[in-house]
This record gives C-alpha cells, sequence and structure tokens, in this order.
C-alpha cells in the first residue's frame, strides 16, 4: 500500500480532497511532507523526490512516512523555505537562486556562463566550497542536505533568439534573483520575476515574452506550445538544494535520521548520474513534435557571452572571488 502513498496524495490533492492521515501511514510513523514545484513524471526532481519517498516508505515501514507535493500543490518556491522553518512541511527542493535572502554565496549559480557543463557543477559542489555552502544557512535554520540537478539552462522566446540583440525589448520570466535579474537586464530586456506555476499562464497571455530554463522543464511544463522555439544556450546552471530545518532533523531519533540520509544520499547519487540523459530525453521529444531548435554557431556564442559575463563583476565580491576562480579551474578540466 505504501508504494502508492505519493500517487494517491496527488490524487487526492487534484481532486480537492482533504486527507488527514493517507493511507499505508499510521501514527507512530514520523510524518514527512516533501513539497516541490515541478511534475513527478519526467522531471529530474520530481523523479528524484518520487523515488526517495518509495525508499523511505518501503525501507522504513513503521519508522517513517514520506508524502510528495509536486506541482506547487502545497507551497510554491516563494513560500516554501517559510514553510520549512515553521515546521508546515519537512523537505524541499527549491532552486539554488532562492537562497540568496539566506546566502549570496549561492548567487554564484546565476551568474552566465559560470559552468561549463553539468559536470563542472557536480564537481565544485563536491569541492570544499561547495560543501560549506551547503552548510552556510545552518545558523538561520536550515540543514542544506543534498544538491540535485535539473540540468543547463537554454532561452526561449515569442521571437527568434540567435544574437544578444533579438532580446532587446522582450520581457522574460525570471526567478526571483539579483544576478538572474542583471542578467537579463544586461541584455537589453526586462526582467519580471514569476512563480514557476504562473509562467505557461504569462507566456501563454503575453504578460511575458520569454523565459530560461532546463530542458526538462522547457518539455515537461510545454513551455514551447507558446514560445517561437527554443535556443540552445546552456548558459546557466538550474540545481536544487533539498533543505530541512535544523529544528527538525535534529530531533529526529538519530538511527532514524541516518537511515533517511543515507536514502537521500544514494537516491542523489542515483539521479544526478542521469540528468544529461533526461536532458537529452527532453530534447528529442521536443524536436521530435516539430519544436524549432536553434543552434548556436562559435560566434554567436561567443556574443551572448560577451553580453552577458560584465554582471560576474558586479557580484564577485559578495560571491567571492575565490569561488568563481575555483569553478573556471574546473571549468579547464571538462
Amino acid at each position: 500500500m505504501k508504494k502508492l502513498l505519493t500517487a494517491i496524495c496527488g490524487l487526492a490533492l487534484t481532486a480537492g480532497v482533504a486527507m488527514a492521515d493517507p493511507a499505508g501511514c499510521d501514527g507512530d510513523e514520523e510524518m514527512v511532507k516533501f513539497s516541490h514545484v515541478t511534475n513527478s513524471d519526467n522531471d529530474p526532481k520530481g523523479i528524484a523526490a518520487e523515488l526517495f519517498a518509495q525508499r523511505v516508505n518501503e525501507e522504513m515501514d513503521g519508522k517513517m512516512c514520506v508524502e510528495v507535493y509536486p506541482n506547487s500543490m502545497l507551497y510554491d518556491d516563494s513560500k516554501v523555505l517559510d514553510a520549512i522553518l515553521e515546521g508546515n512541511i519537512q523537505l524541499a527542493a527549491p532552486s539554488l537562486s532562492k537562497f540568496e535572502a539566506f546566502t549570496k554565496a549561492f548567487q554564484i549559480y546565476d551568474l552566465p556562463f559560470m559552468f561549463k557543463n553539468i559536470g563542472a557543477v557536480d564537481e565544485f559542489q563536491h569541492s570544499e566550497a561547495g560543501m560549506k555552502m551547503k552548510a552556510s544557512m545552518e545558523d538561520q535554520g536550515l540543514s542544506g542536505l543534498e544538491y540535485w540537478h535539473g540540468g543547463m539552462k537554454q532561452f526561449s522566446a515569442s521571437k527568434p533568439l540567435l544574437l544578444p540583440g533579438d532580446a532587446k525589448g522582450l520581457k522574460f520570466r525570471v526567478q526571483p534573483s539579483e544576478v538572474i535579474v542583471a542578467q537579463i537586464e544586461a541584455l537589453g530586456a526586462t526582467a519580471q520575476p514569476m512563480a514557476f506555476s504562473e509562467v505557461y499562464g504569462a507566456l501563454q497571455a503575453g504578460v511575458v515574452d520569454g523565459q530560461e530554463n532546463s530542458w526538462a522543464n522547457i518539455n515537461s511544463q510545454k513551455f514551447y506550445e507558446v514560445q517561437d522555439g527554443v535556443t540552445v544556450t546552456n548558459h546557466g546552471v538550474l540545481d536544487y538544494l533539498v533543505v530541512a530545518s535544523v529544528d527538525w532533523l535534529g530531533g529526529l531519533d538519530p538511527e532514524i535520521r541516518d537511515q533517511m540520509l543515507t536514502i537521500l544520499n544514494e537516491v542523489t547519487v542515483e539521479r544526478n548520474a542521469v540528468v544529461n540523459d533526461i536532458a537529452e530525453q527532453a530534447l528529442k521529444a521536443m524536436t521530435d513534435s516539430g519544436v524549432e531548435v536553434r543552434e548556436l554557431d562559435d560566434a554567436q556564442r561567443q556574443a551572448w557571452g560577451d553580453a552577458m559575463k560584465p554582471v560576474w563583476e558586479q557580484f564577485a565580491d559578495d560571491i567571492g572571488q575565490e569561488n568563481i576562480d575555483a569553478v573556471q579551474a574546473i571549468n579547464e578540466k571538462h
């Protein structure tokens, strides 16, 4: 029965049914609500969350029970961290941009053309600097548990984007990040912070003209339906951090906590290893359905970099030049 828990929760919420005690969980178990904003079918975060819940519910039966609430069913990313700190949920995996209010160090992940590829991202996250960032919010009540990869980001808009000048005058939906706002403004465009759940409708209505996202998100949310194709820019990274509150984590029985964290780590390693495969599958699904995917030549790619990289200097003091230098050294190996 517990294998079906997350599916049952999702169906009940979709139907507007209030669930007091989901089937398969009993009152003696540690109940864990895991809230996120993507879907659970073909998105890296959604798949990882479901796998984590399945394993916990099978392997920790009687000790812990995880409910997954995808697609902003409980909270969008603008409210989920408050919900963690208030104890309304126990786990979340917001994008790294959402931690800007807690520490400026995470801004490094939003700098345009900072990381060469996901391999470079992964190596930096496992470095001393990356691990230090993960633990940097504990004095504010947040425990960073695991980095989850979402993929490299691409641009789409209501018109073809081949040179940075093509973005001039357009309005792009962005996450609420100072760095991302600055990179959009560097293109002569306007940045419009907006919740992930609102993006499709805003694109469809023309409230915004374009957006940036991973291949998996563009495909799973069908943003391509209301855009004039997608441009392969790989200009940024969309990654997530699984977090819990310091108080909740510290209050768990040590044996239960350690088993849960071991499962989370194993799921992280397994799913992060296939994020590029998910991106390729999403890209193939879109091209097979006739979506216009535009590749940039070397000169065009250089033009995008020249337009956006000046943003680095603007945020170097907050991020730490040593961290920027460390990433560039890693890029040389990839």
